[in-house]
């Protein structure tokens, strides 16, 4: 290892041989008064370990960071072998020990100072960064927040050396018994800092982070063994992979993450003299409603890139439903000169000399990969653009095909919902008794059972939600349904447009938070129960909600390594939907925590209800329509989605006039 001396050194001996009122940068010191004058000097070189820990700041931002910077040091080493050992989610104990080079006694005393790299020496090196670390301040910055020990060796035959630094101050230098490789303790990660261990999340959230970096890393290097152990058990084991290097990637995929077995994968592998794409493409039909599964690598660094991230989700198009995301992990290949990797503290985001090349690129190969594997997509099987369909014409169509006759809804009665009456107006244009307990529960299940519906209109023929009794046209009462979206209803001040998908949400959002708070929710038991597979920080989160699961109707236990076994889901629940019911809840699950700090049961029923809501684009019968509407203003919150959005419009006759012009 070469390691340059440390600049703050540098500095300081500057300022020791500067003149009064010069400062290390060759700038005058400015006084109180404005003059350098001796004694009023206020501008000055920090300590060495308040500089190290604002950059344990930047670099360090929880116990994660400090296990990706470990193993990423280790897999720079040559390591074939890491193993991992966690106690309170990297709290009280994060154990990095690897099997690579190891280092000599006087590199290991380099190594945590700060700025000291073995991996460049000159500016020139920037241009041609090929290691994942390069520089130089993350065991300083670990070292200084924690009780740190370090113990290395370059073979087994001559003792090892072993450094202990408290708060980044060296405490204890020892020989060790002979080792090949690296062994780093982190203790008591931020004991000197309380501010930041405060903000420290809970550890079930800390873990999955960890997981979440450990996994990354494992899925770029499918040829290194990985394992980690929190507090005696075991989260994730995974043997080094062999065979050609597209074998070993699509088998450490597999292992890690629940996307099927490596024939189900569409594979990518294309070249350019500028860049090289390979990797694998999930098939649509398996496509989840929510992110968590798409994966970009550059030179094998895991990066955050929306920008590319689009161009994947571009390819597939026509092929996926709305609001879906596929399965990718995608290695993208190309000259360090072409890219900048030194933009982010973390190093999750790089920059392209030609990123609208690198997205055209990225695109097409994509898009190859899928028509060559599934042949060209049948637009003939597309759903219709659904509009505002007035047609009056022809006798009244059925309800949804597969579905029954329904009685004839009716509306509630003035007085019987103080929300909806302030809505209203005072009453419904239509005159029925209030909607029996009977009635609401069965239009419920239909409204529940009409998410799952796939159907599509043969072109030509007439819609259901376009005839008479499906819109609610003429005896099925005032209710429309507009783009399958809105519902619109006419009460006697006006008009009142109803979002369905915040409207739904809503309900299910409180149904989900009665059911957390009294511990009770209908479930329905699993003729055959089933065993599903997880990948270890999902796993590691489903373990921490199946309490509050349980409340909710799951029947959930783990059933040993990161798998469970349901004996039980939800009532609303179809049999059979058991795993894209739990892995959308837990994608959408850390979604909420990732970008709007959700935590517990808050997140859990905001999961439930957005996965559970109908969407747009979903053709609903008057019954259905009516349903919504009923239990939306039973809620407690009826004007407002859980997360804020309007669930309803409301325009006057007057505003109706004003638009047009009507005196």
């Amino acid at each position: 290892m070469n390691a340059p001396v440390e600049q703050s050194e540098r500095d300081e001996s500057a300022a020791e041989s500067s003149p009064a009122g010069i400062s290390a940068v060759g700038a005058p010191e400015v006084g109180a008064s404005g003059m350098g004058a001796s004694g009023m000097d206020r501008i000055h070189v920090m300590p060495l370990a308040l500089a190290n820990k604002i950059a344990a700041g930047e670099v360090v931002q929880r116990p994660a960071s400090a296990v990706k910077e470990l193993v990423e040091n280790a897999l720079d080493a040559g390591a074939r072998r890491i193993d991992i050992v966690l106690q309170d989610a990297g709290s009280t104990l994060i154990q990095i020990t690897d099997d690579g080079t190891g280092m000599s006694e006087n590199d290991a005393r380099m190594a945590v100072k700060r700025h000291a790299t073995s991996k460049i020496t000159r500016v020139e090196d920037l241009d041609a960064i090929s290691t994942l670390g390069f520089r130089g301040e993350a065991l300083a910055s670990i070292a200084s927040v924690s009780q740190f020990e370090l113990r290395t060796g370059t073979n087994d035959e001559q003792p090892a050396i072993q450094l202990r630094f408290e708060g980044g101050e060296e405490t204890d230098v020892r020989p060790a018994p002979p080792l090949k490789g690296t062994s780093v303790s982190v203790r008591n990660l931020y004991f000197n800092v309380p501010a930041r261990r405060n903000f420290l999340k809970r550890p079930q959230t800390e873990l999955k982070h960890i997981l979440d970096a450990v996994q990354v890393l494992a899925m770029a290097h499918p040829d290194v063994a990985f394992s980690l152990d929190h507090d005696g058990n075991q989260l994730l084991v995974v043997e080094a992979e062999e065979g050609e290097a597209s074998r070993q990637t699509a088998s450490r995929l597999a292992e890690l993450l629940p996307v099927g077995s490596p024939d189900s994968f569409i594979r990518v592998d294309e070249s350019t003299s500028y860049l090289a794409v390979r990797g694998f493409l999930g098939h649509p039909d398996a496509a989840r409603r929510t992110r968590g599964l798409q994966f970009l690598f550059v030179n094998g660094r895991w990066i955050k890139h929306r920008y590319l991230e689009h161009a994947v989700h571009a390819a597939y198009e026509y092929l996926l439903p709305e609001g879906s995301y596929p399965f990718f992990a995608l290695f993208l290949d190309i000259d360090p000169r072409h890219v900048d990797v030194n933009v982010h503290p973390t190093k999750a985001e790089v920059k392209f000399d030609d990123e609208r090349g690198v997205y055209g690129m990225l695109r097409a190969v994509v898009g190859r990969s899928l028509g060559t594997t599934l042949g060209n997509p049948d637009f003939s099987r597309a759903k219709p653009l659904a509009g505002f369909d007035l047609d009056m014409g022809g006798s009244a169509a059925s309800e949804h095909p597969g579905r029954g006759q329904t009685s004839r809804p009716s509306s509630p009665v003035p007085g019987s919902n103080p929300a909806m009456d302030a809505l209203l107006g005072g009453s419904w244009s239509g005159e029925s008794p209030t909607p029996s307990p009977d009635r609401v529960a069965d239009a419920s299940r239909s409204l529940y059972e009409g998410i799952k519906r796939t159907e599509t209109v043969p072109s030509g023929s007439a819609s259901p939600a376009s005839s008479p009794a499906a819109s609610g046209l003429g005896e099925e009462g005032l209710l429309w349904q507009l783009h399958d979206t809105y519902i619109l209803t006419q009460i006697l001040s006006g008009l009142v447009i109803i979002d369905q998908q915040m409207a739904h949400e809503r309900i299910l959002y409180e149904q989900a938070k009665a059911c957390l708070k009294d511990g009770f929710g209908l479930s329905q038991q699993l003729l055959f129960p089933r065993t599903i597979e997880f990948s270890a920080s999902e796993f590691a989160l489903l373990e921490d909600l199946m309490p509050d699961l349980a409340k909710l109707g799951f029947d959930i236990e783990p059933f040993g390594g990161n798998s469970v076994i349901v004996r039980g889901v939800p009532a609303d629940i179809a049999t059979g939907d058991e795993r894209s019911v739990l892995d959308e809840i837990v994608d959408q699950y850390r979604a909420f925590e990732r970008v709007e700090g959700l935590n517990g049961r808050e997140n859990l029923a905001r999961s439930m209800a957005r996965r559970g809501a109908v969407r747009a684009g979903i053709t609903l019968s008057a019954r259905e329509m009516r349903a919504l509407i009923d239990q939306l203003f039973q809620c407690e919150s009826p004007y407002v989605s859980p997360d804020g959005r309007p669930t309803m419009i409301r325009m006057s006759g007057n505003e109706l006039r004003e638009r047009f012009d009507r005196k």
